[in-house]
């Protein structure tokens, strides 16, 4: 069985850190793309960022880009997510996906509250 846990997420005042991970099991991690998700209140899911399988390539989205930096462990099972600068607009809870582009919001996901 597929399980994706995240973790890591909190209540931060704007221009914090967070550091955002995901353990992945019942699969072979190393040998897949994946994505980390995001769904703010009364929002669809909202692709944020992706790895390949290796870990060598990366991509944002805009609204991002330069702030957050996405990562994996393949010997851990783990996939990460720095997000600096943290903004108001962040707010949403956050998901592992398997995919470089998937919008899918399943799981528990983490919660990340920007709020002064």
């Amino acid at each position: 069985e597929v399980q994706l846990v995240e973790s890591g997420g909190g209540l931060v005042q704007p221009g914090n850190s967070l550091r955002l991970s995901c353990a992945a099991s019942g699969f072979t991690f190393g040998a897949y793309d994946m994505s980390w998700v995001r769904q703010a209140p009364g929002k669809g899911p909202e692709w944020v960022s992706g790895i390949n399988n290796g870990g060598s390539n990366t991509d944002y989205a805009d609204s991002v880009k330069g702030r957050f930096t996405i990562s994996r462990d393949n010997a851990k099972n783990t996939l990460y997510l720095q997000t600096n600068n943290l903004k108001p607009e962040d707010t949403a809870v956050y998901y592992c996906s398997i995919g470089r582009r998937s919008r899918s919001a399943r799981g528990q996901g983490t919660q990340v509250t920007v709020s002064s």
